[in-house]
């Protein structure tokens, strides 16, 4: 079971969904809420303001490889890429480039400046293979290209997208450089530095293992200087505990082992879902992370997910509408979606991997079709009950339980050939 114990026996692979607080932090968030409960907001922001607010800008620059004073607190990634984002000061003849991996918030904010600024959205295509077209990027730069939106992992399959080499090909020009780090920040590395990025978004809940409702952005001085031109919507400030509590999380995660010296689950995640015949890996790209989607052709991911827990194991359920530039396309509706931490173990993976076998087989069980008690009313006896000369009962025929191929398929992007321009009302 998990490396830490939480005082149970259940299994949980859905940190991207919502990482597990440590023993430590769920303390903090206790504690500072039965403060402001009792005292009040204000008294407890008073408490926090000094020490505290300093220190975990800190440790979100030394997480983020971020110079001090350049990091904002927020509610979370998705309302901070809305407030900032959607303010830019673009034009008619300005260029957006996004991904078809990108979230559904974040493309309701882009939608947003589309439609204020009408400047021109576009989709960068993907290769055959599912990463991003550098090559098409590299040819199609320009001074044109006015902001550059790229989830470092999106957050219905677990591709690590190449947000480093793309900073090298956005640098000599003047366009911003937006990642979300939402579902990367914790799991992975992130450096702003190495990346290139002028704003970066991530939230404290998934694999920093913080409580929800708290989240972080850094914004470069170019990205600030390009506000202020404008005017910023006003970040909703966190709650005080859930900052205190942070805090707390990322002291925990810079104490742990470096991401280096971690244990790779995501092989054997991924190695567990294929043993079970009929499941549809949804992995597009040749960089994973411990994020992995993956249906089933003839079990419901509704139903996969709840006999998964019912057997102690945690995952998600993710929709298409989520990332709807890439999984509606490819014919997906739901998905399961598994994701390991490093607080993981081995013995979680034999577990996952045991009831999601044992979930399929109960599911394609054949059930045996009951005979309504109305039919002994109205068909006749059997023959050997009949009188000589009677009609001798028809047999009914059951539909047969058809038998599922025994078969595995990835899902593998067939990219476009250029960009999709996104026009107003798409």
């Amino acid at each position: 079971m998990n490396a830490t114990p939480h005082g149970d026996r259940s299994v949980h692979l859905n940190t991207a969904g919502a990482g597990r607080m440590s023993a430590a932090v769920r303390a903090v968030l206790t504690e500072w809420t039965r403060y402001e409960d009792r005292y009040g907001p204000y008294d407890l922001e008073e408490r926090l303001e000094g020490v505290l607010h300093r220190e975990i800008h800190e440790r979100l620059a030394t997480l983020l490889g971020a110079p001090s004073g350049d990091t904002v607190l927020c509610t979370g990634a998705a309302d901070a890429f809305a407030a900032l984002v959607s303010r830019l000061p673009l034009g008619p003849r300005d260029r957006v480039w996004t991904t078809p991996y990108e979230s559904a918030a974040n493309l309701t904010a882009l939608f947003a400046l589309r439609d204020r600024t009408r400047c021109r959205l576009e989709v960068v295509p993907l290769r055959r293979d599912g990463d991003l077209d550098l090559e098409w990027m590299a040819q199609h730069i320009g001074d044109d290209v006015a902001l550059v939106c790229v989830p470092y992992v999106p957050s219905g399959c677990g591709i690590v997208n190449p947000v480093e080499d793309v900073g090298r090909i956005l640098a000599p020009y003047r366009c911003l450089y937006a990642v979300d780090a939402s579902y990367a920040v914790g799991q992975l590395p992130v450096d702003v530095t190495r990346i290139g990025c002028q704003l970066l978004t991530g939230d404290g809940w998934r694999f920093l293992r913080g409580p929800q409702s708290v989240g972080f952005a850094y914004a470069a001085p170019q990205a600030r200087h390009a506000l202020a031109l404008h005017g910023v919507v006003p970040l909703p400030p966190p709650d005080g505990a859930r900052v205190a509590a942070l805090n707390t999380a990322l002291a925990e995660h810079a104490a742990a082992a470096p991401y280096q010296d971690r244990q790779d689950l995501g092989p054997a995640l991924r190695a567990a879902v294929e043993q079970v015949p009929g499941t549809e890996l949804i992995a597009p790209g040749r960089t994973q992370s411990g994020i992995l989607a993956f249906r089933h052709e003839e079990v419901p991911a509704a139903l996969l997910r709840r006999g998964l827990a019912a057997r102690g194991v945690a995952v998600w359920k993710t929709v298409a509408q989520e990332t709807p530039l890439y999984l509606p396309g490819r014919g997906v509706v739901t998905a399961v979606r598994a994701s390991v931490h490093h607080d993981n173990t081995a013995g979680d993976i034999e577990a996952f991997a045991d009831a999601l076998l044992d979930v399929v087989a109960e599911a394609r069980r054949p059930r045996p079709v009951p005979v309504p008690r109305l039919l002994s009313a109205v068909l006749p006896a059997p023959a050997a009950a009949q009188p000589h000369g009677g009609v001798p009962v028809a047999r009914v025929a059951l539909p047969r339980q058809r038998r599922a191929g025994q078969r595995h398929l990835t899902l593998v992007s067939s990219g476009p050939s250029d960009t999709i321009p996104l026009e107003p009302g798409a």
